[in-house]
C-alpha cells in the first residue's frame, strides 16, 4: 500500500529535485505488488538505490511512469471520475525540454485527447525535477484558456479567472483579434531555466468548441456561447516515488456542472445567470424566487444537450456520481484505500440528489498523486 500523507498536506510536498529514498522504494514496491508479473523487486531496488547513489536521483521505466500516472489519478481525493484510471492514455515527454517543444507537445496532447469528440483521459509528461537542472513550467492553468479583457468601465470580457494570465501574454508579445470576443483562446506560455520562454498560439484545428444552444430556448444559441471540449490542466505537479514532474497537462471529460455551475454561472467567470433569468422572464425580484436556481438548471441542460448534440463526450452529475461509488466499491474489494474530498466530490448543481452525498469518505492523500504547483489547493486532475 502507498503511505498515506494524512499528516502532510500536499502544498507541504515541496518539489525540490531530492529524492526521497523510503518514497521511492515504496513505489517501486507497490508497482511490482500490483503486477506481480513483472517479477521480483529486489533487482529493481538494488538498481534504484545504485542510481541514487550515483546521481542524486533515478529515471522510471516506461511501465512504471505508466503505473504511477494511472495511480496517481486513482489517488487523486478531489476527482469524481476516477473509475476510468485504467485507461489513462500516457504519453513519455521526458526528452522534450525546450519550451517551444513542450508548447508543441502540449498541442499535440489535444489533438490525441479530443479523437474526434470521443474524448480520451490523456497525460503527457514532460521533463522532471532534478538536482541542479529546472524542469519546464507551463503557465497555463489548463491548455485551452479564454482571454480576459478588461473594460474602461471596470467590466470585463471573457473569462475574468484570466485577467492576470491575459495582461501576461500581452506584455509578452501576444496579439489579440482585431474584434476582441468573450472567447478568445490564449496562446501557451511555457518557460524553462537557461532557454528563452515561449509563447504559441494554439492552432484553432487543435481546440473543439461546442457552440451552446438549448432544447426548448431558441434564443439561447443566438448569445455566442461555446465551451471548449478538452478540460486538459496543465498547472499541477505529478509526483511519482519521490520524482516531481512539474509539467504534465492532463485530461479526462467533462461533467457538465463545471461548464454550466461553475464556467459559466459563477460571479467571477462570466456570470450569466442574471442574463439567462431576465430573457427566461423570470421573477427575480426576490432570491425567494430561486430564480438563479431556475436559470442554472436551464444552463446545465444546455450543456449537457449541446455536448450531445455535437457528439462530443460529456457525463451528468446524476451518473457520474454513480459510477464514483462503482469506483468506489472496486477499491475496497481490492483491499485500497480511496480517499475522496466530500466538498468536491459531491456536484455543484442539486448534491442532495445524488448519491455520493449521503456518505463520509476517507481522509488523506496517498502517493503517487497531483500536487498544486505554486497553489494552496489542490484541483481535480480530470476536469475544472
Amino acid at each position: 500500500m502507498p503511505r498515506s500523507l494524512t499528516a502532510l498536506p500536499p502544498a507541504q510536498v515541496e518539489n525540490t529535485g531530492e529524492i526521497d529514498i523510503a518514497e521511492a522504494e515504496d513505489f517501486v514496491r507497490q508497482h511490482h505488488a500490483e503486477n506481480p508479473e513483472i517479477g521480483p523487486v529486489e533487482a529493481r531496488l538494488a538498481e534504484v538505490h545504485a542510481e541514487i547513489a550515483a546521481t542524486g536521483t533515478y529515471r522510471h521505466t516506461t511501465a512504471e511512469l505508466t503505473f504511477g500516472a494511472r495511480v496517481a489519478w486513482r489517488n487523486s481525493s478531489r476527482c469524481i471520475g476516477r473509475l476510468y484510471w485504467r485507461s489513462l492514455k500516457v504519453r513519455d515527454q521526458r526528452e522534450t525540454s525546450t519550451p517551444a517543444d513542450v508548447a508543441a507537445e502540449c498541442v499535440e496532447h489535444l489533438r490525441v485527447a479530443t479523437n474526434n469528440g470521443k474524448i480520451r483521459p490523456v497525460i503527457t509528461i514532460f521533463a522532471p525535477a532534478e538536482p541542479g537542472m529546472p524542469a519546464p513550467s507551463i503557465l497555463n492553468e489548463q491548455i485551452v484558456r479564454y482571454a480576459a479583457y478588461r473594460g474602461t468601465d471596470g467590466g470585463v470580457l471573457g473569462d475574468a479567472r484570466n485577467l492576470a494570465l491575459t495582461e501576461l501574454a500581452l506584455k509578452r508579445g501576444w496579439q489579440p483579434p482585431a474584434a476582441r470576443g468573450p472567447f478568445d483562446v490564449l496562446p501557451l506560455m511555457v518557460s524553462c531555466k537557461g532557454h528563452d520562454p515561449a509563447l504559441v498560439e494554439i492552432p484553432a484545428d487543435a481546440v473543439l468548441e461546442v457552440p451552446l444552444s438549448h432544447p426548448d430556448l431558441p434564443w439561447l444559441a443566438t448569445l455566442g456561447v461555446k465551451w471548449h471540449a478538452v478540460p486538459a490542466i496543465s498547472n499541477m505537479r505529478l509526483r511519482i516515488g519521490g520524482i516531481d514532474y512539474p509539467s504534465a497537462p492532463f485530461n479526462g471529460w467533462y461533467m457538465g456542472t463545471e461548464i454550466g455551475a461553475r464556467n459559466l454561472a459563477d460571479h467571477d467567470r462570466y456570470d450569466l445567470l442574471p442574463y439567462i433569468a431576465k430573457r427566461m422572464g423570470l421573477d427575480m425580484s426576490s432570491e425567494a424566487t430561486l430564480w438563479r436556481d431556475r436559470a442554472l438548471i436551464e444552463l446545465n441542460r444546455a450543456v449537457l444537450h449541446s455536448f450531445g448534440e455535437a457528439g462530443v463526450t460529456i457525463t451528468d452529475h446524476h451518473t457520474e456520481s454513480k459510477r464514483f461509488l462503482t469506483h468506489l466499491e472496486k477499491e475496497e474489494a481490492a483491499g485500497r484505500s480511496c480517499p475522496a474530498d466530500w466538498s468536491w466530490i459531491v456536484p455543484p448543481v442539486s448534491g442532495g440528489l445524488t448519491p455520493v452525498y449521503h456518505r463520509y469518505y476517507d481522509s488523506g492523500e496517498l502517493l503517487p498523486n497531483f500536487f498544486p504547483a505554486g497553489s494552496s489547493s489542490q484541483g481535480c486532475p480530470m476536469s475544472q
